[in-house]
């Protein structure tokens, strides 16, 4: 027996109306998740990169929008560390280099682009942190701003460890694996030499 609901314009089966609740319930998610077209605007970064003490690094950055630029627009590359609301440690508009990166900074970007590099020189430990983007810019409906949710997470390791996966000194590693070897073959041979002599004994002529 199928449920039936009497309106005005004529009568609902229940599948017919679960079928208008999930698609009404689709709507309402896709509206909470962003999907909207007219807010379609973030950036990209990757999410985790590693570089090596007193070496450089470079994270790529790129970032999208749906609004048309004004006439004559105006954009601004700014970069925070450690958390979403971290401190400023570079701006590209007014210039300025926080004192920790001093000399250490520099960002490959052109005005007007939505893309571009910022290079990390002469990496120190204490640079290991989240790194965030964030852009002004102005269009027609006026200016707008926005920056990276999550970041990149950067990571120092020390030099001599990069090719190994942070596991230790490569010459120790194949010193032990050469010890290794040495103590199978021995667990090996020993006891086939010792069955060697038994069975020379055993067969020796009696006196």
């Amino acid at each position: 027996m199928a449920l039936l609901v009497s309106l005005p314009g004529g009568t609902l089966t229940m599948a017919q109306i679960l079928l208008l609740l999930l698609s009404a319930a689709c709507l309402q998610t896709g509206n909470s998740m962003g999907f909207n077209i007219e807010n379609d605007y973030g950036f990209n970064q990757p999410a985790n990169l590693s570089g090596v003490q007193g070496g450089s690094i470079e994270i790529p950055f790129s970032f999208y929008f749906p609004w048309e630029l004004a006439k004559d627009p105006e954009m601004s590359i700014a970069w925070r560390w450690k958390h979403f609301h971290g401190e400023f440690i570079y701006n590209s508009t007014p210039p300025f280099i926080h004192e920790h990166f001093k000399d250490r900074l520099i960002l490959n970007w052109t005005q007007g682009q939505t893309s571009g590099v910022l290079r990390i020189l002469t990496l120190k430990e204490t640079d290991q942190a989240t790194y965030f983007c964030k852009v002004w810019l102005s269009t027609r409906e006026g200016l707008m701003s926005w920056q990276s949710i999550s970041g990149t997470q950067l990571t120092i390791v020390h030099a001599g460890l990069e090719d190994t996966g942070g596991q230790g000194n490569p010459s120790l590693l194949n010193l032990g694996a050469m010890v290794a070897m040495v103590v199978v073959k021995a667990v090996v041979i020993i006891p086939l030499y010792g069955l060697m002599i038994f069975l020379w004994w055993r067969q020796r002529p009696a006196d």
